[in-house]
């Protein structure tokens, strides 16, 4: 076993967790500025591009069953100081895995957006503006999406985060730049549109597929061998989805909750849905810092347990979730206080400010929540500790959040904000509840190696 890697895994969190912070504000940027050049161009691409956005973290999620049960299991057994050979067969087998997937989803998207978006009530130029971005970006991307995931989960289960963080700037940048073009014109180019919105994501996929591979294959303690060798044991794709596949679950979970809140949202109008959107891309960079914390969390934790210092870790956790929640709840705070000028940037609409400007005020309810579940369980995945978050998440999601939105914003007439605090209290909830998993120390009894 390389030292390298040892020390890599005794990266204080600061190292760990600060690069992970700066590739979700350039993330969430990039994506704020799309919506901000969207909104320029039309109010019912925004809302149609939102709409399936919803379905394209869906489709993530599926991917992120190979990703993310390969980065807990490299955790742990990099911890434990296994050779070689074993984390070779963890790379070959989560390659494999990510072919048959993406090939799976295209096929899905090509024979099954229609049918889908003939179940929401559009109009018919949503329904348009839907239909082409998600041909084209989750069709056509499906491929580049999933590997790049794969790759990023390596290079950070490796301690490579600062690598990972300049590859997801870069290809953020390429985003912009793509959708400048496509939608105001420039250098004399037609305007695209959705379409060139949609081109655009893709081309950034395709630049971070490339640019993280090469990045793999310049760091000599990384083992991706994903071609050649001794053949790769069933046991490790078995040991993957085992990890992978509860722990997506419950992104899995929350994701299709969201997409059943965006319907019922959709039956309000587009101004609820614009409204929806703007106020989830604001909250993205209030959320960023623990989003941040908690992946480094995961890591950490990972090779804690593999490792066998699950008492160190224990008392961290406790820290980087105060740390968390505090700097969370200072920033949404902050957002109330300017969020008129903010609000502006967006739109224009008197009803979808006004909408807007509601549901910032909530969120600080919300973000409190949002900000523990991010944190405790991100460690429990670390260590290794996947079904009670998994069971627990799929009950508050459909009791808890469904169904409260839909009794609070359908049947007691509150609206958009009847479902955001329905999601609030499904968000608070679960991490009140992880915070006593974690005190408990069942996860201890949980470990992969």
């Amino acid at each position: 076993m390389d030292n390298n890697k040892k020390l890599r895994g005794a990266l204080p969190m600061l190292q760990l967790s600060l690069p992970l912070i700066l590739e979700q504000f350039f993330r969430i940027l990039v994506s704020s500025i799309d919506t901000v050049m969207l909104s320029s161009y039309s109010e019912k691409a925004v809302a149609a591009v939102g709409m399936m956005s919803q379905y394209v973290f869906f489709i993530n999620i599926l991917f992120n069953v190979i990703a993310i049960g390969t980065s807990i299991v490299l955790s742990q057994y990099l911890g434990a100081k296994k050779t070689d050979d074993e984390l070779n067969f963890i790379s070959k087998a989560s390659t494999g895995m990510v072919v048959v997937a993406a090939v799976f989803i295209t096929v899905l998207i090509a024979v099954g957006t229609r049918p889908l978006l003939s179940r929401y009530s559009l109009e018919d130029e949503v329904r348009t503006f839907a239909t082409e971005y998600f041909f084209l970006y989750g069709g056509l991307g499906a491929f580049f999406i999933s590997f790049s995931l794969l790759q990023s989960s390596v290079l950070r289960a490796y301690g490579y985060t600062k690598e990972a963080m300049v590859v997801s700037i870069v290809a953020n940048v390429v985003n912009v730049a793509g959708n400048a073009l496509s939608l105001y014109g420039l250098f004399g180019l037609p305007i695209l549109g959705v379409k060139g919105v949609a081109l655009s994501s893709l081309a950034s996929m395709v630049v971070s597929c490339i640019l993280l591979g090469i990045i793999i294959r310049r760091k000599k303690d990384i083992k991706f061998k994903v071609i050649g060798g001794k053949k790769t044991p069933a046991k490790y794709y078995r040991l993957i989805l085992s990890v992978g596949v509860p722990t997506a679950s419950e992104s899995l979970s929350y994701n299709v909750s969201q997409i059943v809140i965006m319907a019922m949202i959709s039956s309000l109008g587009t101004y609820a849905m614009s409204s929806q959107v703007y106020t989830q891309t604001i909250c993205r960079f209030v959320f960023m810092l623990a989003v941040g914390i908690g992946n480094a969390v995961q890591i950490k934790t990972g090779y804690c347990v593999g490792a066998g210092q699950q008492d160190y870790i224990y008392k961290k956790v406790f820290k980087y979730g105060a740390i968390g929640t505090g700097c969370t709840l200072g920033m949404i705070l902050l957002a109330n206080v300017i969020k008129h000028p903010i609000i502006g940037l967006f739109t224009k609409q008197p009803e979808v400010h006004e909408l807007v400007s509601l549901l910032l005020l909530l969120s600080i309810y919300l973000e409190f929540g949002r900000s523990l579940n991010l944190v405790f369980i991100g460690a429990l995945k670390g260590a290794g500790d996947i079904l009670f978050p998994v069971l627990y998440g799929i009950f508050s999601n459909w009791v808890i959040m469904v169904g409260g939105s839909y009794l609070l914003g359908l049947r007691l007439g509150l609206g958009v904000a009847g479902f955001w605090i329905g999601i609030a209290t499904d968000e608070t909830t679960r991490g009140i509840v992880m915070i006593f998993r974690w005190k408990s120390k069942k996860w201890m009894k949980k470990s992969l190696v």
